[in-house]
């Protein structure tokens, strides 16, 4: 691979973080030359799909960069997402992804993933996009993954969603009108409201 090209390679590469064969394909660059610029270090195979520049500085969501980049459609929430957002001193094995209810389960090796399938304004609402090592995630804000948590507390356990909604109370004051409107939209009002009550 002459210098220049590369070097025009390795560019793009670390521009883009965390990047897969056929989004550098777009760009020019063959499936050969990532395959040379892997062989000759400059490049990280970091899971089946998925390559990194050798010099990549990894952050603590890294794995939220690895699995957005695997599964584009996908938005990060539960237990994954109060980690994102600081709600919870849960530190979960598993990075929670919420699905439309007929998309194709994703097959990755690494890291595990656990499925929760959302539909209608459930699945589409309060979504918020970030960057994390020049990879666009989606992830639910603070207050739907506080209404969701209710919505799945028989998954995750009741004693999660409270701490998630008395973590967010502290830290979101005036944050009730969004908490409220995505507790009507995930149907779990009646069940928050003793919860509001207790800590209001």
């Amino acid at each position: 691979m002459r210098r220049t090209s590369r070097e025009r390679a390795l560019r793009l590469i670390e521009e883009k973080g965390l990047t897969r064969p056929r989004d550098l394909e777009a760009h020019g660059i063959t499936r050969a030359q990532l395959a040379r610029l892997v062989e000759e270090g400059f490049v990280v195979r970091e899971a089946r799909g998925v390559y990194v520049s050798a010099r990549h500085a990894l952050t603590a969501e890294h794995t939220l960069a690895q699995v957005a980049t695997r599964v584009p459609n996908g938005v990060f929430c539960l237990l994954t997402a109060l980690r994102f957002h600081g709600l919870t001193t849960q530190s979960p094995a598993e990075v929670w992804v919420a699905l439309p209810e007929k998309a194709r389960r994703p097959r990755l090796d690494y890291p595990r993933l656990r499925v929760a399938r959302f539909s209608g304004a459930a699945l589409s609402e309060g979504i918020e996009e970030h960057r994390v090592e020049g990879v666009t995630i989606r992830v639910y804000s603070a207050a739907k993954t506080v209404a969701d948590c209710f919505k799945y507390r028989n998954k995750i356990g009741i004693d999660v969603a409270v701490e998630a909604l008395r973590d967010f109370s502290r830290n979101h004051r005036g944050g009730a009108t969004d908490l409220a409107r995505f507790a009507r939209i995930c149907r779990v009002a009646r069940v928050m409201q003793p919860y509001l009550d207790a800590i209001a």
